[in-house]
This record gives C-alpha cells, sequence and structure tokens, in this order.
C-alpha cells in the first residue's frame, strides 16, 4: 500500500457550526446523524431547527422526535423552532435567513421532507436553499 499522510483538521475550521433543519421526516433525520458524526470528528457545534408558519398547530412535534432519534450519540444539539408569516415569507427564506443571521459554515438537510411525492429525488426547499445559501449545503438522501 502506499504513503497516507496524516489527516489535516481544515475541515474542523471549515464547518464550526452546522445548521440542520428538521421536519420529522426521515431524510431530516438522517441529515441530523451525519451533522452529529462531523460534529465527533471535528468538533462542530450542532443546530437544529424546525420552521413552521406562526400561530399553527402542526399536530406532531419533529423536536422531540429528533432528540428521541439522537439520545444516545454523545453530542450536546442546540434545537430551536423558528415561525413565519406565511403570507409574505416561506421555510426556505426563514432558513437562509437563520443561515446568514446565525453565522452557520455548513447545511446539512434532507433531500425531501414530509410533504413530498416519493417520485420527487429533491424537494423544493432543498433546491432553494442548496441554489441560494450561502455556504456549503450537504443533501442527504
Amino acid at each position: 500500500m502506499g504513503y497516507r499522510e496524516a489527516p489535516t483538521y481544515e475541515i474542523s475550521f471549515m464547518f464550526r457550526k452546522i445548521l440542520v433543519p428538521v421536519d420529522g421526516s426521515e431524510n431530516s433525520l438522517k441529515a441530523l446523524e451525519l451533522a452529529l458524526d462531523l460534529a465527533k470528528h471535528y468538533g462542530s457545534s450542532v443546530h437544529a431547527v424546525f420552521v413552521k408558519p406562526r400561530n399553527v398547530d402542526l399536530g406532531f412535534d419533529p423536536i422531540s422526535k429528533a432528540k428521541k432519534r439522537i439520545k444516545e450519540k454523545g453530542v450536546d444539539v442546540d434545537f430551536k423552532t423558528l415561525e413565519y408569516d406565511p403570507s409574505n415569507s416561506s421555510v426556505a427564506s426563514t432558513i437562509l435567513n437563520e443561515i446568514v443571521e446565525g453565522n452557520y459554515d455548513l447545511v446539512v438537510m434532507g433531500a425531501r421532507g414530509r410533504t413530498l411525492s416519493s417520485e420527487i429525488d429533491i424537494g423544493s426547499k432543498a433546491l432553494a436553499i442548496a441554489s441560494n445559501s450561502p455556504v456549503t449545503v450537504i443533501i442527504v438522501r
């Protein structure tokens, strides 16, 4: 086998603060698990956000579902819920604002959320965020 150099720590400086949008879908939970793995290896902080319309009860809690899924992973995650006004904003624009205002270095998100058909490879929110984000976006399938 050939000579392998020791790993560098450039990644730990590139991706210090990771944002993970969660909506309770399997893809968003996989994205959270990937972000946790990156955090373990590179010392990143992980911040999970759930975005919902203002004053609307959706009847489910993706934050508690995410907390259960990662309970024994050994990485602290900052969870928060963001609300938006559907008359003049959207989930994607709310996440894009959070990326900028929160000074994130990386977004890790699911390719499709809860509402899209399985025939669609990438959802409109993931596409909008990947296309317009000022930072690197990893899309998890």
